[in-house]
């Protein structure tokens, strides 16, 4: 037991490291993912056929392959065919926000369709046009709707950051692997990371569980 007591200790800077370039790289993918699945989702709603294809063949692409295969075509193909160097780090928030935001699309467009019919006519009746209908009355509701699904795609896209690691990035799991290589603990290591990824989603999770009590409460008064 005091052996891994000492390798936690000695393992905790590289390990905290890991896990601020993880938590980095995952705000920045998530808020770019949620304009992404916005725009994509009003795209795939409109009217315009030419817009509404290109949403969906986005989604489909993105839906249809692995994030691994994403990710190596980003940092490998599209550098190499354009000619152009990129950072492991600026490769990993394309793939992160390309990926999650496809799948930000469909859950924002599941709540804007569960949003009742009426609400779009009552503002209209309102005189609002239909696009402010849209971000005034209807969009709102559909956030509150779509809480528990965007904060499950949010765990997701942090636990995939691990898989960013394959392109040379120093996140929480390639942290991990650099402890295994100088220790060979590699059951002890991956107790360690297992933990830390465990408690960052838990912590995570009750937080949007409170913000759903918090809106709950808010919609009764």
């Amino acid at each position: 037991m005091d052996v891994y007591i000492d390798l936690l200790k000695e393992s905790i800077p590289l390990l905290l490291e890991g896990l601020g370039l993880t938590m980095e790289l995952s705000v920045i993918s998530l808020i770019l993912a949620m304009v992404i699945g916005l725009l994509c989702c009003l795209m795939n709603i409109s009217h315009n056929v030419v817009l509404r294809t290109v949403s969906q063949w986005y989604i489909n692409i993105i839906r249809g392959t692995p994030l691994l295969v994403q990710a190596f075509f980003i940092y490998f193909g599209v550098t190499g065919v354009l000619g152009v160097s990129m950072s492991a780090f600026t490769a990993g928030v394309i793939a992160l926000c390309l990926n999650a935001g496809g799948y930000l699309s469909e859950i924002f467009r599941g709540g804007i369709q569960a949003v009742p019919k009426g609400q779009m006519e009552a503002g209209r009746s309102l005189g609002l046009s239909k696009a402010k209908t849209m971000w005034k009355i209807i969009i709102p509701q559909a956030v509150r709707i779509c809480i528990p699904s965007v904060v499950n795609q949010c765990c997701i896209t942090i636990k995939d950051t691990s898989i960013i690691s394959v392109i040379g990035l120093s996140e929480l799991t390639m942290a991990g692997k650099i402890i295994i290589a100088r220790t060979y603990q590699s059951f002890a290591v991956w107790i360690f990371v297992g933990v830390i990824y465990f408690v960052v989603i838990y912590v995570i999770t009750k937080l949007a569980k409170v913000l759903e009590r918090k809106l709950s409460l808010d919609d009764k008064s």
